[in-house]
Formats: structure tokens, C-alpha cells, sequence
């Protein structure tokens, strides 16, 4: 027999209707549990949770008025709102039925019970408990959606061989489930890689659900990733959906990974090589069905050398790594960007139609980008709306100036840390933006070249 009812807490004084309403709903519930003390209720909800709760009105000889059943209804829904509670009495009239409903009370029977009627109630009020909890659900993943819709620039633009590389892998891995690891520095476009591949991917119907690891502080970090119930915590003032449930049939991406703490680190592993979570404050974990993607800007084999990053959590998420190159390394696309964008904010402000001069193209090419695409993005956009002309000039590009400045004042600093802010920056352009070829020139690993690159904000 289908056992549809789920799991029920039967409380009442009589322990024959405890043993009969067992007897009868186990042939239909995965699990029944029965209880003749009402002030267990607290401790039974703390330590559990349960799809139906079956409450009797009254506890006490000669009292019929139904108040205490009315008390423990009000402490189970304040402990936990979404519970679905039937109250049952041998004294109901309907000025009580309504008064229970009006109090949060999903039904209320009679006793001596019909038994087709109680499952029927029963099965009614768990199909009324799923339909809340969908609408629930559906009410996060439409807000979550609505955020996602409304961020900029989601096109992925490139010509260049490297970009072409990065078409291709993703092309590959989009239709299978692996675990995706995306690699590049800050402003390079990561997330709109793992857009790219959800969007090819069997999941596309469904959500794509992106996190920002290095913005959840530690206390929150469970909260925003599995969720947790009313109550579990000082400022947990009603149920919240972790972004791993959210994800569920969809796509979950972990941005900046690199930055979470070994304590999260190993959290975070259990869940994935689980693929089950609970939420703080439950009991219950609930199985997920996600395709992870994760990225980073950081080294995270050097990080696994320096024990700061776990070496399985690193093989669990990188079935197939995609590196995304800086804009420095691909300068051939620098012009197909801009042009982009210059259409993008023309349009966005109102303004008329505007182009680039050849001079500031070849301006834009030869500065390292330090905040890659984003930059780029940034400027232009700074640009369209300050200037008063048709055309942008290198003028209107306020740190293609600065840049000048420094190249002028820098050879004639003996100051180390510029020293080798220069050098870096001339070994780049002299490799065209290769950082590979220019950390070989520097006698230096490719991780070590990027940690300088960050030191110096290039």
C-alpha cells in the first residue's frame, strides 16, 4: 500500500483513541507517533518535525470548552507557522470549528471518527501543507530570478583564439552534469561562463541560482546555503529556503570558492559528496538534485600546497576546469567589447550614436586592465555619459591619462615596490598580455606573477 500520509504526531489523553487512530493510520503513514501529555508538545516539535499533527481540544475530566486545545494549538504554530494541525473532540459544535479555523487550525473532527473520513481529511490537508510549501518555494525562486534578470551585460563577446577555446569547452561540458571548476581573474566574465553553460545545458528550464561565497560571513554561512526553520536562531523569525534547495533540478554556481574558511570548506564537501542537506534548526535533511558550478580568481593548487584549501574539496569540484583569460590576453577583442558597450549606454542614456576614435582603440589595447571586461565596461560607460562629443577621445578616458603619468614619473623611481610594478607591467606588454610567456621572462610561476598582479592592481 502507497503510504501517502507522510509522518503524524497524534496527541490525546485517551489512550484508546491513541492505539486505535495508530492502528488505523500506520496501514496509510510512513510513521505514527502518539503522545498522552500535552507539555511534550515543545520538546516533540524541537526535536522533530511532522507532516500532520492530530491535537485533541481537551485534556483535562469535565472540561469541554475546548480552551486548552486551543493553547497548544497557538505554542505548535508559533514554534512553527507551516505546521498542519487537526484538532479533534467529542464535544465540537461549529461556533468551535470556526473559532479553531480562524486560530490556524488546517480541519477539525469529530470523535467517535468515521475512519474514511479521517484519512480523507488527512490527505486533504497534506495536499493543502505541499501546495503552500510550492508557493513558498515558487515565491524565493521568482525573486531570485527577477535579481538574476535584471543584471547588465549577460552577452559573452570574443574573437580571439582564447575565447574561442573557451566556446568550445563550454560547448562540451554543457550537456552533461560534471562538476565545472571556471579559473580568471576578477571582471573576466566567470559568472557569465556558468550562465553560458547552464543555458546549454539540460537544466536550462529550471533555476540557476548564484551565490557569492566571499560576501556570506561565517554565522550566515549555513543559513544561506541549506536554510534553517523559525526559531533556530535569535534572528530567525520565519522559514528560509537555503540556496541549495532553491538550486534543486537547477544550477547551483559558487563564486569566489577560494575564499571560504576550512571549517566551511568541510561543510560545504559533506553537503556535495551527500547531496543532501538540513536545514538549521531540523532534523530532516532533504536530498538536492544540483549541477554544481564554482569559480575563483585565486590559486587554489597553490593554496592546496599551503594547506588553506582542501585537496578533495578541489577534486570534487573540478571535473573539467575552464580558465578565462584576461582581458590583457586578448587584446584582438578589446575592439568587438567596446563597440558593444558603446551601443549598450548610447541606448541605455539617450545619447546619440557614438563612436570610437582609432586613436583610443589602440589606447585601450595597449593598457593592462586591471579589472578586465569590467573595467572596460566601467570606462566606457563613464565615458558615454561625460562626453560632449560624437566621438571618444583617449580624453575621455580619465585612466588611459593617469596611466601616461606613471610611465613618465616610473623609470625615475628607485622605490622597489614601483621597481617592480614597472618591470611586470613592461613584461606584459612586451609578451601581448601572455601572462604565461611574461611570468617565464620574470623568473617567476604563473600563480606567483598573479599574486603580484593583485598586489599592484594590475
Amino acid at each position: 500500500m502507497d503510504k501517502e500520509l507522510g509522518k503524524i504526531l497524534i496527541i490525546d489523553d485517551d489512550e484508546d483513541v491513541l492505539l486505535a487512530a495508530k492502528l488505523l493510520l500506520k496501514r496509510h503513514a510512513h510513521e505514527v507517533l502518539i503522545e498522552k501529555n500535552p507539555k511534550k508538545i515543545p520538546f516533540l516539535l524541537n526535536n522533530d518535525t511532522y507532516d500532520i499533527i492530530l491535537l485533541d481540544m481537551n485534556f483535562s475530566k469535565d472540561i469541554t470548552s475546548g480552551k486548552e486545545g486551543f493553547y497548544w494549538l497557538n505554542q505548535i504554530l508559533e514554534k512553527d507557522p507551516s505546521a498542519v494541525v487537526i484538532l479533534i473532540t467529542a464535544f465540537g459544535d461549529v461556533e468551535m470549528a470556526v473559532n479553531a479555523l480562524k486560530q490556524g487550525a488546517t480541519d477539525f473532527v469529530l470523535k467517535p471518527w468515521q475512519n474514511e473520513k479521517l484519512i480523507a481529511t488527512i490527505s486533504a490537508a497534506l495536499r493543502l501543507k505541499n501546495s503552500y510549501k510550492e508557493v513558498h518555494q515558487l515565491k524565493q525562486e521568482k525573486k531570485q530570478l527577477v535579481e538574476d534578470i535584471n543584471q547588465p551585460f549577460k552577452e559573452m563577446i570574443g574573437e580571439s583564439a582564447a575565447m574561442r577555446n573557451v566556446f568550445s569547452i563550454i560547448d562540451k561540458v554543457a550537456q552533461t552534469d560534471a562538476n565545472v571548476l571556471i579559473l580568471g581573474e576578477n571582471g573576466t566574465g566567470k559568472e557569465l561562463v556558468a550562465r553560458a553553460i547552464h543555458h546549454r545545458s539540460a537544466r536550462k528550464e529550471n533555476v540557476f541560482i548564484s551565490v557569492d561565497m566571499g560576501a556570506i560571513t561565517e554565522t550566515l554561512f549555513e543559513s544561506e546555503l541549506f536554510g534553517h526553520k523559525k526559531g533556530a536562531f535569535t534572528d530567525a523569525r520565519e522559514d528560509r529556503v537555503g540556496r541549495f534547495e532553491l538550486a534543486n533540478t537547477g544550477t547551483l554556481f559558487l563564486d569566489e570558492i577560494g575564499n571560504l574558511s576550512h571549517p566551511l570548506q568541510s561543510k560545504l564537501l559533506t553537503a556535495l559528496q551527500n547531496r543532501h542537506i538540513t536545514r538549521i534548526g531540523s532534523n530532516t535533511s532533504m536530498s538536492v538534485d544540483i549541477r554544481l558550478i564554482c569559480a575563483t580568481n585565486m590559486p587554489l593548487y597553490d593554496m592546496v600546497q599551503e594547506n588553506s584549501f582542501r585537496q578533495d574539496l578541489l577534486y570534487r569540484i573540478n571535473t573539467v576546469e575552464i580558465y578565462i583569460p584576461a582581458l590583457r590576453e586578448r587584446i584582438e577583442d578589446i575592439p568587438l567589447l567596446s563597440d558593444h558597450f558603446v551601443r549598450t549606454y548610447c541606448n541605455k542614456y539617450r545619447k546619440p550614436k557614438t563612436k570610437l576614435s582609432s586613436s583610443v582603440v589602440k589606447k585601450l589595447q595597449d593598457y593592462p586592465w586591471p579589472g578586465n571586461v569590467r573595467e572596460l565596461q566601467h570606462g566606457i560607460e563613464r565615458a558615454i555619459i561625460m562626453s560632449e562629443s560624437n566621438i571618444l577621445t583617449p580624453e575621455d578616458f580619465f585612466f588611459l591619462n593617469a596611466q601616461n603619468d606613471n610611465q613618465n614619473t616610473s623609470m625615475e623611481s628607485f622605490n622597489l615596490e614601483e621597481v617592480e610594478k614597472s618591470l611586470i607591467q613592461k613584461a606584459i606588454k612586451k609578451n601581448s598580455g601572455n601572462i604565461s610567456k611574461a611570468a617565464k621572462e620574470l623568473g617567476l610561476t604563473r600563480a606567483s606573477l598573479y599574486r603580484r598582479l593583485e598586489k599592484h592592481g594590475l
